[in-house]
């Protein structure tokens, strides 16, 4: 499975922003797709996974509220809609795909690019 991230750029404290990941390959309704981000100096955090049936959802509780993940299997896409943002949720968005249900890094096998958000006060 391959992952195009895209649509991350500049916004404003408590505007919005919405991520696609569009995959290639037959199997990308197998997979639970994630989004994890990395901000400078610090780790790779978790942010939201869904099933690859869709009907499970799972958010950091730091965007618990304000962010939603959605996904298309027929265009092979998973979204992250994220509103209310914050100048903490500045970072490079990943999307990533598991074969389990899963907010640990190390269990996603496919990674995509990454966005950049940049979120302003």
């Amino acid at each position: 499975v391959q992952l195009q991230a895209s649509g991350g750029g500049l916004a404003q404290a408590g505007g919005s922003l919405r991520l696609a990941c569009a995959a290639s390959g037959r199997a990308f309704s197998r997979y639970t797709m994630g989004w994890f981000r990395l901000a400078p100096g610090k780790e790779r955090e978790f942010v939201a996974y869904i099933s690859w049936i869709g009907d499970v959802t799972r958010y950091a509780d730091s965007v618990k509220g304000r962010f939603t993940i959605s996904r298309d299997n027929a265009k092979n896409t998973v979204y992250l809609q994220m509103n209310s943002l914050k100048p903490e949720d500045t970072a490079v968005y990943y999307c990533a795909a598991s074969q389990v249900n899963s907010d640990n890094v190390l269990r996603y096998l496919y990674w995509g690019q990454g966005t950049l958000v940049t979120v302003s006060s």
